[in-house]
């Protein structure tokens, strides 16, 4: 943040302003853009290590044995940790909007930065507060370990489940044998050798020969959730269309007063505003009243938060295509199809309800997703089970960028203009929204086989139980 600062502050950092009369600009120096991209991959590489480990950290201070209703606690901690990021959303896309707007680019990225560096204090001065659990090997060895261990293996056969063949030193572990599922794995925690193979102190002698059992597991629930987690890309396409609606609320009405207009880009504060509505409804009133008839503590299961999530991006879009068509042949009726910077005589808020399905979708699909992966993953795997989540969120925008390169080579063909045109009123937004929506539809049944194909997902709860025995272990060992 700092960096892209000095971009708004050094004029040497930036290019030179435009000529309005004749509309030429100068190019940026290779310097300019390589500060410019530089601070933008620091930032990328900053919320990759805050966004899953915060969550996955902040749940640890929680998930704690003296917790008697843990479930319910965390599901809390999801639900107020969501709202707490749409809350930061709805400032920025209104606070610090509106300070970019009306006084510039240094306070406008100087203000975003000053938070940050005060938010990296507050972070320091809590630092002997926090419960820090230790620290494990790294995921990726563990899963090339697995993956390695089992091709080396693959001519053995599989023991009988009460076979003391199978590799666990942590004694008492209440994992003692692989699952069925993706059985092939299996292989990388058969003993060859009991004399060669492991050590005195019962360690492997090559870990990447022989693993444990738990390792082999947690490699499988990391295979096992790659499916559902598939399904998360689309909806986090549809989530992220912001660029678009900012270029129809700058062609509509946006005036809230006689005096004052609402900026273009502050209007997803009614997308994060349903956000933060639904998550207090639910915590405080709507999860109790379900449960009645659910038969579930928590009221909605996971899954069905995420399948509801789905369904309502689904309509979102289906709305946002049907306002689309309206503003369109209002611009075209009023004469607008030429002058891609007219204003229609439409309201602005006719995207309004566009902007509420889809935060009423994101607060169903991101929390239940949250909240799944979190709960089918060992804790020494909680950040990557969290991280899987933001993971689904950049891939989903990279697929979004190239659903709108497809949708713009293939709308153009023959001459004809691209429905996703500069020029809003002569594309046709309309029928890309309507692609969304039929793929939204489509990702949405991929679900329901996704999650038929999971089947129950309450049995990896005892991981919780295996960590605190293991932890207490290692506390008696020192």
């Amino acid at each position: 943040m700092g960096m892209l600062t000095l971009t708004a502050i050094l004029p040497a950092a930036r290019p030179s302003s435009c000529n309005a009369r004749v509309e030429i600009c100068s190019k940026p120096h290779m310097a300019q853009i390589a500060l410019l991209f530089t601070s933008f991959a620091i930032m990328s590489i900053g919320s990759g290590a805050i966004r899953p480990c915060s969550l996955a950290f902040g749940a640890d201070q929680l998930d704690q044995p003296k917790n008697k209703d843990n479930v319910k606690i965390l599901q809390r901690f999801f639900n107020w940790y969501y709202a707490s990021v749409g809350a930061s959303v709805m400032i920025a896309v209104t606070v610090i909007v509106y300070i970019q707007t009306e006084k510039g680019w240094i306070l406008g990225f100087g203000v975003p930065t000053g938070l940050v560096f005060l938010a990296t204090i507050m972070f320091f001065m809590g630092s002997n507060l926090y419960i820090k659990m230790k620290a494990n090997k790294s995921l990726f060895t563990g899963f090339f370990q697995v993956v390695l261990a089992s091709f080396k293996n693959k001519d053995l056969n599989l023991p009988p489940k009460n076979s003391n063949r199978w590799f666990d030193h942590n004694m008492g572990s209440k994992i003692v044998a692989p699952t069925d599922r993706i059985r092939f794995l299996n292989k990388a925690c058969i003993v060859r050798n009991p004399e060669k193979d492991v050590t005195r102190a019962g360690q492997a002698v090559d870990p990447w020969s022989l693993c444990t059992v738990k390792q082999v597991e947690e490699v499988k629930s990391l295979f096992k959730v790659i499916p559902i987690w598939s399904t998360s890309i689309m909806i986090a396409v549809t989530v992220s269309q912001h660029a678009f609606p900012v270029l129809q609320a700058n062609s509509m009405d946006r005036h809230l007063t006689k005096k004052f207009k609402i900026p273009p880009g502050s209007f997803d504060v009614f997308s994060v505003l349903t956000l933060i509505i639904w998550i207090v409804l639910y915590d405080q009133i709507l999860s109790h009243q379900i449960s009645k008839f659910t038969k579930q503590p928590e009221g909605l299961s996971l899954k069905q938060k995420m399948g509801i999530g789905l369904l309502l991006s689904c309509l979102g879009m289906v709305v946002s295509a049907i306002v689309e068509r309206k503003r369109r042949d209002a611009a075209i009726s009023q004469g607008l199809s030429r002058n891609p910077y007219g204003v229609v005589n439409m309201s602005a808020f006719w995207l309004v309800p566009q902007h509420s399905l889809l935060g009423l979708a994101e607060a169903f699909n991101a929390i239940g997703q949250i909240e799944f992966y979190y709960s089918q993953f060992p804790k020494s795997m909680s950040s990557i089970g969290v991280a899987l989540f933001a993971l689904g969120t950049a891939v989903g925008n990279l697929v979004g960028s190239l659903i709108v390169g497809v949708v713009n080579k293939y709308s153009k063909r023959g001459g004809r203009v691209s429905w996703v045109a500069n020029n809003l009123n002569l594309g046709h937004y309309d029928y890309y929204y309507w692609v969304l929506a039929v793929l939204s539809l489509v990702n949405f049944f991929y679900f329901l086989g996704c999650s038929w194909a999971y089947g129950p997902y309450d049995e990896p709860k005892h991981w919780d139980d295996v960590h605190d025995q293991e932890a207490q272990e290692d506390t008696s060992a020192i």
